[in-house]
């Protein structure tokens, strides 16, 4: 019978193990999937603001990218090194965070003050104030190819 259970707790520890390295790429992939979705956001803005799709979801995408902001200092918070995040990410976590809670600021402000019909004259001020470049030269890798 001692033998069944150290089978069965030898198992079960087997499993939690294999769980928590599951864990951290599902963390790591999380945060992909929503630096991902910031992404694709700033590229309708930056459609929106070539002319290439009509301007009526400016301030959506705006609203989407706080929405997302927000998500990403949560989907951060694990301290798991991985994907194209530098340990600093961690280690400098104060200034990481606070630059994430600019985004969502500015994101807010910019889709309060949206019109559709200057997004053109907007947009360019859109990445100066998301200060996306600022913040990945910092604390990210560049992805490889």
């Amino acid at each position: 019978m001692r033998g069944i259970a150290k089978i069965a707790a030898l198992t079960a520890l087997t499993c939690l193990i294999g769980v928590a390295v599951a864990d951290d790429q599902d963390t790591v992939d999380y945060r992909k999937h929503v630096m991902k979705s910031l992404g694709e956001q700033l590229g309708a803005i930056d459609m929106i603001v070539a002319r290439k799709a009509p301007p009526d979801s400016f301030a959506v995408h705006l609203k989407t990218i706080a929405v997302i902001a927000s998500q990403a200092k949560v989907a951060f918070e694990p301290n798991v090194p991985g994907g194209n995040s530098k340990p600093d990410v961690w280690s400098h976590w104060a200034d990481f965070a606070k630059r994430l809670d600019a985004m969502v600021a500015a994101a807010d402000g910019l889709a309060k003050d949206a019109d559709p019909a200057k997004a053109a004259a907007v947009g360019p001020k859109v990445r100066a104030a998301l200060d996306c470049d600022g913040c990945h030269a910092g604390y990210m890798t560049p992805p490889k190819s």
